[in-house]
C-alpha cells in the first residue's frame, strides 16, 4: 500500500532549548513524503534532493508508527522538499510529520479495522522518533505541531501540551538562509541556559498573545548565546519588519513583513546567503494520495 502525504515548514517564535518551552508558527514551505508498505522485512529511505543527508529519522518515523499499530512491514519512503537542512527552518519536523502520516494512511489501507490515530498521536510519533534519532534536544514538540497544525502554538515541550494556538494574518515570511549548517544536536546547550529566565519572559510574551515581541525578543537572546550574528534581523526590523529572529539554533533568520518586502532584501544584501519568500501557513499536514 502506497501513500503520499505533506507537512509544512515553520519558524521559530520561542526556541525552547534553554527551558523547555516553546512556540513557533507554521510557513508555507513544504516536504512530501511518499510512502510503500511491502514484505521486504526492510525500511529504506531517501531524501531526493538531499541524497546525502542521514536518513534515520525517517526509517524511525516508519518504525515508531509500525510498533504503535502493532504491524511489522517493509517500507520504502522517499521524500522531497523545498525546506533547506539544518538552517532552523523545522526540516526534521516536517519530515517526521509527512512520514508518520503517509505510513499511517499507508497501514490503514491494508487494515481498514484499525482505529485512526489523533491529530496529537501523530505529532508525537514523530516526536518520539527524532528523540531516538537524535535530531532534536527538546523534541521540537513546538515545532512539530506547528508544523503539522499551521498557525501558531505555544506549548510546554517536557509535558507535549499545547497552551496556546491559533491562526495567523497571512503575513509574508522572508527567511534568510547562509550556506552554513547547524544540526542542532551539536550546539552548547548550556550556553542557552545561561538566559533561561530572560527567555522565560520571552516565551510569557507569547503565551500572552505578542508574538511579535517574543519572536524579536528569543531572536537577539539566543543569537547572543549561540555566537549568530544579530545584525541580520536588526537590519529587518530597521526595514520595517514587524518581527524578525533567529530560526531555531540558526543560522537562518525569519521576517514577517506586511508590505514592505523589497526594502528587506535590499537590507539583507549587505550579508553573505540567500533570500527565501515564503508565507504564513494555516493549513494542516494532509494526505494527498
Amino acid at each position: 500500500m502506497r501513500s503520499v502525504a505533506i507537512s509544512y515548514g515553520a519558524v521559530t517564535i520561542i526556541n525552547a532549548i534553554a527551558t523547555g518551552k516553546g512556540s513557533a508558527l507554521g510557513i508555507d514551505l513544504e516536504t512530501k513524503a511518499t510512502v510503500e508498505l511491502n514484505d521486504s522485512g526492510r525500511i529504506t529511505a531517501k531524501i531526493r534532493n538531499a541524497p546525502g543527508e542521514d536518513t534515520k529519522l525517517m526509517e524511525l518515523c516508519a518504525r515508531c508508527t509500525m510498533d504503535h499499530f502493532g504491524v511489522d512491514y517493509g517500507a520504502k519512503i522517499e521524500t522531497e522538499s523545498n525546506i533547506p537542512i539544518a538552517r532552523g527552518l523545522k526540516s526534521s519536523s516536517a519530515a517526521a510529520n509527512a512520514v508518520v502520516l503517509a505510513t499511517v494512511n499507508s497501514i490503514l489501507k491494508e487494515n481498514p479495522e484499525f482505529k485512526k490515530p489523533g491529530d496529537m498521536d501523530i505529532i508525537n510519533l514523530g516526536v518520539d522518533a527524532a528523540i531516538k534519532a537524535r535530531v532534536t534536544i527538546t523534541g521540537a514538540f513546538d515545532d512539530a505541531s506547528a508544523s503539522y497544525l499551521g498557525g501558531f502554538v505555544v506549548t510546554d515541550n517536557e509535558k507535549r501540551k499545547i497552551l496556546r494556538a491559533g491562526k495567523m494574518k497571512l503575513l509574508d515570511v522572508l527567511l534568510f538562509v547562509p550556506e552554513e549548517k547547524i544540526y542542532t544536536i551539536e550546539i552548547d546547550v548550556n550556553r542557552t541556559r545561561l538566559l533561561r529566565k530572560e527567555l522565560l519572559i520571552a516565551w510569557k510574551e507569547a503565551l500572552n498573545g505578542n508574538i511579535y515581541s517574543a519572536m524579536n525578543l528569543n531572536g537577539i537572546l539566543y543569537s547572543a548565546a549561540l555566537n549568530q550574528n544579530s545584525d541580520i534581523a536588526l537590519s529587518a526590523l530597521r526595514a520595517g519588519a514587524l518581527a524578525s529572529g533567529l530560526c531555531g539554533t540558526g543560522p537562518a533568520v525569519a521576517a514577517l513583513v506586511k508590505d514592505n518586502s523589497d526594502k528587506i532584501k535590499e537590507e539583507w544584501q549587505q550579508f553573505n546567503g540567500k533570500i527565501i519568500e515564503a508565507r504564513v501557513n494555516n493549513k494542516r499536514a494532509k494526505i494527498i494520495k
